[in-house]
């Protein structure tokens, strides 16, 4: 029988490709080239195919140790290392399946059992806005009230309101509480909202429209971040001046209504319009959801009137999504008390915002899923053994009531060292940490392998870096950067078994250890083990 011309070409070019060096694959059904001797993960990012991955650096040589980058090998079903098992002629690789995302989450969770660390701060996670309290502390201490003032603006448009009527359930998750009194966070972001300067610059209009029914915190939060995206916001109120609650409910002498009114001017400023002495009901509550792209229901508690607009309601309030915060029609959403009786103005103002990214999402046509919590590793109270680790960032004296009593606040000078009493609990990687950006990917659980009492925080200061052992995974990534430029001590791997981990070798100091690439070091680390100070 005559051999076929075109299997001899077939032969003759496979035959040449392998001369050249080059291997042949299939990657998730994607046949490629590469040359001999490139990884798997090279390969798949060669096809840009992204493959989690924590011990990896493409400075250094590969390191197995995570186990995140596993893939499948079809031929046999086998889950392989992609960062070190070289592509080999034939292979047929699926990144990504569901045996593979659960070989993932178990690697994370078992890394997660022997990690000591927080993304965020006690007091950020407690705060119902998840205002980033840390950096607004540093910064106040620095004598940044401008730039303080701007990030806590990025979740509370009304910092001086809440600043004189907060029960600040942050400062009960405070860390320095139980030591000398919780830092005075309330007082703290007042004084950035009464004394920063920081101007809003709104997008360009987009031709959208909301209607907020509703001038109280939860419906100013939605006007304040809907109109910087270039939202047109309109908000109704049957009363003569807006503010809800905080105008109705709320006595002068605990909120002078200067501090209040110039709030809402501000928002104002920012294009919002206020259609004040405007009572809604079933008819222009239908003519609203024909001229507006999405409505806000922010009204406060339930009335008789509202339950014939045709929302679903139970006898605690309106229904609506606990995510997206939608109601039972489409386009209409409700944030604040109307969902159910609440005395706290920071959770309505919290839920304004979170509301209004759900609108952003409807205006923009994209999945409605609201403002989804990012994934969080915690790790409880401190032991009384690591206060003095954490004291070591902050300044040791007791919490600074004001002089002129809480109605006046605290002076700038006052401010600066309260702020300073700040012990630094957030992780300076919350939001460049490969671990968590896995863990919440892969929704990791972080007790599931988590059985016995964790170990005691350390922290070792060099002038440049922070180092937190607790915090380490052992990828080596660190061991292999400084033997690679050659320090003279560096880092290695100390003990054995469970019981190893990363230090400086002959019990020298960290600085000894990183005296000309701390930096770099601290860059590569996957986690907030090695970070910046």
């Amino acid at each position: 029988m005559a051999e076929n011309p075109s299997s001899n070409v077939e032969k003759n070019k496979d035959q040449a490709i392998q001369r050249s060096g080059k291997i042949t694959l299939k990657i998730n059904g994607i046949t490629t080239q590469v040359d001999s001797g490139t990884t798997l993960l090279m390969a798949a990012e060669k096809l840009g195919l992204s493959i989690p991955t924590l011990c990896h650096n493409s400075e250094v040589e590969h390191f197995n140790s995570c186990m995140i980058c596993l893939v499948k090998n079809n031929r046999n079903q086998k889950l392989i290392p992609s960062c070190s098992i070289a592509a080999d002629e034939g292979m047929d690789i699926t990144t990504f399946d569901e045996e593979i995302q659960e070989a993932r989450q178990t690697g994370l969770e078992l890394l997660l059992s022997d990690h000591v660390g927080d993304c965020e701060a006690p007091c950020t996670i407690a705060c119902p806005a998840h205002m980033d309290i840390p950096i607004m502390n540093r910064l106040l201490a620095a004598g940044k009230f401008n730039e303080a003032l701007e990030v806590v603006k990025q979740n509370i448009p009304l910092p001086s309101v809440l600043g004189h009527i907060c029960p600040a359930p942050c400062e009960g998750a405070c860390r320095r509480k139980p030591i000398d009194g919780a830092v005075s966070i309330c007082l703290l972001k007042r004084f950035a909202g009464d004394h920063g300067q920081y101007t809003e610059k709104p997008l360009p209009d987009t031709g959208h429209k909301v209607a907020i029914i509703g001038s109280g915190p939860a419906g100013l939060s939605a006007a304040y971040y809907l109109q910087l995206k270039g939202v047109q916001c309109v908000v109704f109120d049957k009363a003569s001046e807006a503010g809800g609650m905080l105008r109705t409910e709320i006595a002068e002498e605990k909120l002078p209504r200067e501090v209040l009114n110039r709030e809402i001017q501000a928002i104002a400023a920012l294009g919002v319009h206020f259609q004040l002495n405007t009572e809604i009901n079933k008819d222009t509550f239908a003519k609203i959801q024909q001229d507006y792209n999405a409505v806000l229901i922010a009204t406060g508690n339930i009335t008789e009137e509202l339950k014939y607009w045709g929302i679903e309601w139970f006898f605690k309030g309106l229904k609506a999504n606990e995510d997206t915060f939608q109601t039972t029609i489409e386009n209409v959403f409700a944030a604040g008390s109307v969902l159910r009786t609440s005395k706290l103005a920071i959770r309505s103002l919290a839920q304004g915002k979170e509301a209004a990214t759900s609108i952003w999402q409807v205006i923009n046509k994209q999945p409605i899923i609201g403002q989804p919590m990012r994934f969080n590793s915690k790790f409880g109270k401190l032991f009384a053994s690591e206060y003095s680790e954490y004291l070591s960032e902050s300044v040791e004296i007791n919490r600074i009531e004001p002089r002129n009593g809480f109605l006046h606040g605290l002076s700038l000078d006052e401010v600066k060292q309260e702020a300073a009493r700040c012990m630094h609990c957030d992780c300076r990687k919350s939001t460049n940490c490969k671990l968590r950006e896995y863990s919440d990917q892969y929704n990791a659980v972080q007790k599931r392998f988590s059985y016995e009492e964790r170990k005691p925080v350390r922290k070792q200061y060099h002038e440049s870096i922070v180092y937190e052992p607790e915090k380490c995974i052992k990828c080596g990534i660190c061991v292999r950067i400084t033997a690679k430029h050659q320090e003279k001590y560096g880092f290695t791997f100390i003990g054995r078994g469970f019981d190893v981990e990363i230090g400086v070798p002959f019990s020298e100091s960290i600085n000894e250890g990183l005296r000309n690439i701390a930096l770099k070091v601290a860059d590569a680390c996957p986690t907030g083990a090695l970070a910046r100070k």
